[in-house]
């Protein structure tokens, strides 16, 4: 039996992934209460606890399309730095934050945490940001020899880009994708096929952010590794009814077929597992992270991004991926916690 700790669960927030933080919060929370420690679970967006008289989480589940920036804006009047500031950490043992985007996972709050000297899962402050950036990222993936789509980086002060941008994309060919440089859950994602359908994706992803980013699309088959400690787990291979792997098809059950281990030779097993693992590492992940693919037809796995807050819900990748290698979702929740307060231990 785990010693019993005292733990604060952080889900919600005010980015666009705020109601996937709060379904993978829920799972998390049912874990924790499952393990026998002592729960506590807030809305830093809001400052109010997550749970009911009964201990029952209260927030809803995901709905098919994520929140809208004007929407997010009235959640984002409530201040989520000056939450987190304000709350007593003293009171817990350690944290679980499953914040999923924006200042949850760029780095803000895990300087917060750092402040208050309280272990919490995951990454520390500059793999967070680092990560969060996508340019920043893919920088130093093509520097250390891991295969990333090319890319162009757009920071606009409105929705349209110049002539001169525009001659920058002749270079991808059709299709590409038009995302924010610092999103996730493929919020603000548009895979373009045709000239006319520029315009409308650069105000879809400018919608979340300033920074634009215009990558190749990988036609081929997506793949994702996780990984927990310094160990990767199975391969997952993602198969959605959509073109791409977006919103809809992430958190509506029924809309993607997931192959756990993936169907690959143990050669290729071996080099994306290796690639997903090094994508970690350099950007000094800790804890637990996963890293997406898209393994083109001719055969070379293409490194999309390192996801250092990945979902925890029951449709999620991670998960699958640990139950596939034994590990039930209650002992993953234990092992993320442990990977914490050993991180705390080492003094990092």
């Amino acid at each position: 039996m785990p010693k019993k700790l005292r733990v604060l669960v952080l889900a919600g927030g005010d980015s666009p992934e705020r109601e996937v933080s709060l379904a993978s919060g829920r799972a998390v929370a049912e874990a924790v209460g499952h393990l026998g420690h002592s729960l506590l679970a807030i809305d830093p967006a809001t400052g109010k606890s997550l749970l009911g008289p009964e201990g029952k989480f209260l927030a809803d589940g995901v709905h098919e399309l994520p929140p809208d920036s004007k929407s997010l804006a009235v959640i984002r009047q409530k201040g989520a730095i000056r939450t987190v500031e304000k709350f007593d950490f003293s009171a817990v043992d350690v944290i679980f934050n499953i914040l999923h985007g924006g200042r949850g996972e760029d780095g803000t709050i895990q300087a917060l945490l750092d402040l208050a000297e309280r272990p919490y899962t995951g990454s520390g402050v500059l793999a967070s940001a680092l990560a969060m950036n996508k340019h920043a990222s893919k920088k130093l993936f093509k520097a250390e020899g891991i295969p990333t789509p090319d890319w162009e980086l757009f920071t606009l002060k409105e929705p349209k880009l110049s002539p001169e941008e525009k001659g920058k994309l002749k270079r991808f060919g059709y299709p590409f994708v038009v995302k924010p440089n610092d999103g996730g859950s493929t919020v603000g994602l548009t895979v373009v096929h045709k000239p006319d359908e520029l315009e409308g994706a650069v105000e879809a992803a400018f919608e979340y952010s300033n920074q634009v980013m215009v990558e190749e699309f990988i036609a081929g088959r997506e793949l994702t590794v996780g990984v927990l400690g310094q160990t990767p787990l199975p391969v997952v291979e993602i198969i959605p009814k959509h073109e791409i792997y977006d919103y809809t098809c992430k958190y509506t059950a029924g809309m993607t077929e997931y192959i756990c281990p993936a169907k690959l030779t143990d050669d290729q097993t071996r080099l994306v597992q290796e690639l997903g693992l090094k994508a970690f590492q350099i950007l000094g992940c800790e804890g637990f992270a996963r890293t997406d693919f898209r393994m083109g037809k001719d055969g070379v796995f293409y490194c999309l991004e390192v996801n250092t807050l990945p979902g925890m819900t029951n449709l999620s990748l991670v998960p699958k991926a640990a139950d596939a290698s034994g590990l039930s979702f209650e002992k993953l929740v234990q092992k993320i916690i442990d990977l914490a307060m050993e991180r705390r231990n080492a003094g990092s």
